[in-house]
């Protein structure tokens, strides 16, 4: 079921074009990207300023890269994502795991498993982010973070009606109306990290609520 049943959040806006099976539309892989080669340098420099060495990475519906800088080494990297075979082929993950979110949003992994979590260019995808970000706050530690990075692109058919219609600053607006609504973290951080001539990276971020180790 879609957040329909958040009086915030009116059902239309998860509506897809194709509501089918999610399993079966990503069954084949597709080794491509979804952005451009400048706005995934511009993600990976975010990465690189924002995740400590050592870190417990979750990266949310991944696929067979992960954007992550090459030099820098996490304590692990754990890939969550529709397609084994993309998993399977990501360098970075040392685990990986299957899953449709749109289906069952719980997450498998214990409390407090993750220094952060990524979202990339995937969030205009779930018909239940509220409580998917709200199982990401209770795998991520106290002051741990969650990165959600979006830009322009998307499978028409799978994206949301809200990420389909609305304009940018809506769709931010709408992102962080989720966080806000999944609760347990604190206010979102918003920068535009998008390249001159490029595709158009914008990002939120926000901390778990909690003091640190």
């Amino acid at each position: 079921m879609p957040d329909v049943d958040d009086p915030a959040l009116p059902g239309g806006l998860f509506e897809r074009i194709d509501p089918g099976s999610d399993l079966a539309f990503y069954e084949q892989p597709r080794f491509v990207t979804h952005i451009d080669d400048a706005t995934i340098a511009a993600l990976t420099d975010f990465y690189r300023e924002r995740l400590a060495p050592g870190a417990r990475v979750l990266d949310l519906m991944s696929s067979w890269v992960s954007h992550l800088p090459e030099e820098e080494t996490y304590g692990s990297v754990v890939g969550h994502g529709m397609n084994a075979a993309e998993l399977g082929h990501n360098p970075r993950l040392d685990a990986w795991h299957v899953q449709d979110l749109n289906e069952d949003p719980q997450l498998p992994w214990p409390d407090q498993s993750f220094d952060a979590a990524l979202i990339a260019v995937s969030i205009q995808y779930l018909t239940r982010p509220v409580e998917v970000l709200g199982e990401l706050a209770r795998v991520l530690v106290p002051g741990g973070e969650v990165i959600i990075a979006t830009s322009h692109r998307c499978f028409p058919t799978k994206a949301i009606w809200a990420f389909r219609n609305l304009a940018p600053e809506e769709r931010i607006r709408l992102i962080a109306f989720y966080l806000q609504r999944a609760g347990g973290f604190e206010a979102p951080d918003f920068q535009d990290r998008s390249p001159d001539g490029a595709d158009p990276l914008w990002i939120l971020s926000a901390r778990r609520v909690g003091e640190s180790d």
